[in-house]
């Protein structure tokens, strides 16, 4: 049997998986994948993705405003997102953040929506679910005033920015995830960046339908490809695979911890 790990960020919802859910957890089983969480990343469609947490065991959910969407929606309040969290099966806050690569001239906006989502981790506990790009600087600033402000867990999801990003993330006891982005043969840097991270602060993830590592880069991703990645993973960090899928199976339940203790919730 293969090692059992966890895709720690997917988008179960989009268009892309229509009426092909119940075959795509059977080959992510397959693959020892046996759990996902499936982020909302507008708030409207927040029923939607609880339904399919409710509808398949091995399914998560969080729920937050993508950066890029930030300037389009409703902006959320830290109330409406403690009632999304109320939900046995909803786990993260977000995914939030800040991408100036295409939406730069939002990041006024974009700031105000990562602030609230930062309160809601907060006062529910739940661990914040980042999204950063070309935007290192203003993220690494905002997580360490927010924190001075009052602690918070979070997730460096996709992890694909600078060093100096990730190490003050790090040093804020946060995680990176590492995303199919680790596995191309080009990404030696990033590869170094978590080789040097602590082996406890490690999650993996596909960001599915996109991102899909190697063999299947440029096709569409899905959740039983991490473990593609998490082999990519283990060698760089230079350990036995079984090794590193129960250390990222560890890490990710001492972070998602409502996923093992809903009764908390």
């Amino acid at each position: 049997m293969e090692p059992r790990i966890t895709d720690s960020h997917c988008h179960l919802d989009f268009p892309q998986f229509e009426g092909e859910l119940p075959d795509l957890i059977g080959r992510a089983a397959e693959a020892g994948v046996h759990r996902m969480v499936t982020i909302c990343t507008r708030l409207r469609q927040a029923p939607a993705v609880r339904a399919l947490s409710e509808a398949h065991e091995p399914v998560f959910w969080a729920a937050g405003t993508h950066p890029m969407s930030a300037a389009d929606e409703p902006m959320a309040t830290v109330a409406e997102l403690e009632a999304l969290a109320a939900h046995p099966k909803m786990v993260g806050i977000g995914e939030t953040g800040l991408d100036y690569h295409y939406t730069g001239d939002s990041k006024g906006v974009q700031q105000e929506s990562l602030r609230i989502h930062i309160e809601a981790a907060r006062r529910t506990s739940l661990p914040l679910i980042i999204h950063a790009r070309d935007a290192d600087e203003d993220m690494a600033t905002i997580l360490r005033d927010e924190h001075r402000a009052g602690a918070y867990s979070c997730v460096m999801h996709c992890f694909s920015s600078g060093r100096a990003l990730a190490e003050a993330a790090l040093e804020l006891g946060f995680y990176l995830s590492m995303s199919g982005i680790a596995a191309f043969p080009k990404s030696n840097e990033l590869r170094a960046i978590f080789a040097d991270a602590p082996r406890d602060r490690i999650l993996v993830e596909t960001d599915a339908p996109y991102l899909a590592p190697p063999p299947h880069r440029g096709k569409r991703n899905e959740p039983a490809f991490v473990a593609h990645t998490a082999r990519a993973g283990a060698e760089a960090l230079d350990m036995d695979y079984a090794e590193f899928a129960a250390r990222t199976e560890a890490n990710f339940e001492r972070l998602f911890w409502k996923t093992v203790t809903p009764s908390r919730g």
